[in-house]
């Protein structure tokens, strides 16, 4: 009986768990790029370096935050789908991520199968305005309007799949009309339009609106969230005011290229669980109107399964609206 080959596997597996044990020990040994889809600047960009700075004091090496930007966000995604899955590249994306596939017919990445998915980050509220001489001012009041002056009414959006655009297709669909859509290039041009009184409603995000709400600069109808929030606690949700099942906001994943090692996954989430919780970020997020996700959704089982129901709801949105980007 020859006893070496069995002995030579024996030996090969002992060799593999001890060279993986070692490369768990001993990451991360260099920077890890943390890439961002879209300008320096903006809200994900934010996120991104204020968290990118909490990590690396828990990785005990720099977070290199690179923005590339484009289509949508596609570009980075397909950046980082096909950089080597070291566990030194990895993608902070928002709602891009889900409703890529719908936009872009000739994605070059599958959201569900190109990526290892690290956790869920932090959670931005979307809030419904008008402007302000819109003569509607409550969100009963802008039901019947909408209802009876559809074919007057613009609404602004940051650009096809932009969140802001989702929120806008989604409200039409609710209400059962149709607006005048108008896109900007990004969020900063829309509000400006409302708040020149250029347009007459717009979705955004509360990053961006809750300075405008509080100077009493537009009407404000409600937030886009199941829940209330905890920057403006007594503003209704649309959902508490008829419409039923409407939820919209801006949400962040964390993801590496497919075939990363799994233990340089787990060692980035275990720092992502801790940053999550440090009192700069915490502190950071709250000054924008950003909630921390909970802890069961800080996990990559719960990003994954998030994605697939954002693909599953946003999807037939877009094919209804007819957007399409070639």
């Amino acid at each position: 009986m020859n006893f070496r080959q069995p002995l030579t596997a024996a030996l090969s597996v002992i060799t593999l768990s001890i060279a993986s044990a070692a490369y768990a020990a001993d990451y991360p040994t260099r920077p890890i790029t943390l890439i961002v889809p879209f300008a320096a600047g903006g809200p994900t960009d934010v996120v991104a370096r204020t968290l990118g700075n909490e990590l690396s004091k828990e990785l005990g090496q720099p977070i290199v935050v690179e923005n590339r930007t484009g289509a949508g966000g596609t570009l980075a995604a397909t950046f980082v789908a096909n950089a080597e899955p070291d566990g030194y590249t990895y993608l902070i994306h928002h709602n891009g991520m889900a409703t890529a596939t719908a936009l872009y017919p000739n994605l070059k990445f599958d959201p569900l199968k190109s990526f290892a998915y690290v956790g869920e980050v932090v959670d931005v509220p979307m809030t419904l305005l008008g402007r302000k001489s819109l003569p509607p001012n409550n969100m009963a009041e802008f039901i019947q309007y909408a209802k009876s002056n559809a074919d007057k009414i613009n609404l602004a959006n940051a650009g096809p799949g932009a969140v802001s655009q989702l929120c806008g297709s989604l409200l039409q669909q609710a209400l059962g009309v149709k607006f005048t859509t108008i896109p900007y290039q990004g969020t900063g041009p829309a509000m400006a339009a409302l708040l020149g009184e250029q347009v007459d409603v717009l979705c955004d995000q509360t990053t961006q609106t809750i300075p405008h709400i509080a100077a009493g600069n537009v009407k404000f109808y409600g937030v886009t969230t199941h829940d209330r929030i905890s920057k403006l606690p007594d503003a209704p949700t649309l959902e508490e005011q008829g419409l039923k099942g409407f939820e919209v906001k801006v949400w962040h994943g964390i993801y590496a290229p497919a075939g990363t090692p799994a233990e340089s996954v787990a060692t980035f989430n275990k720092a992502l669980q801790t940053a999550l919780q440090s009192p700069a970020f915490t502190g950071k997020m709250a000054d924008l109107g950003a909630e921390i996700v909970s802890k069961d959704r800080q996990t990559p089982e719960s990003l994954q399964k998030w994605v697939k129901s954002e693909i599953d709801k946003w999807t037939p949105v877009l094919k209804a609206e007819g957007m399409n980007v070639n």
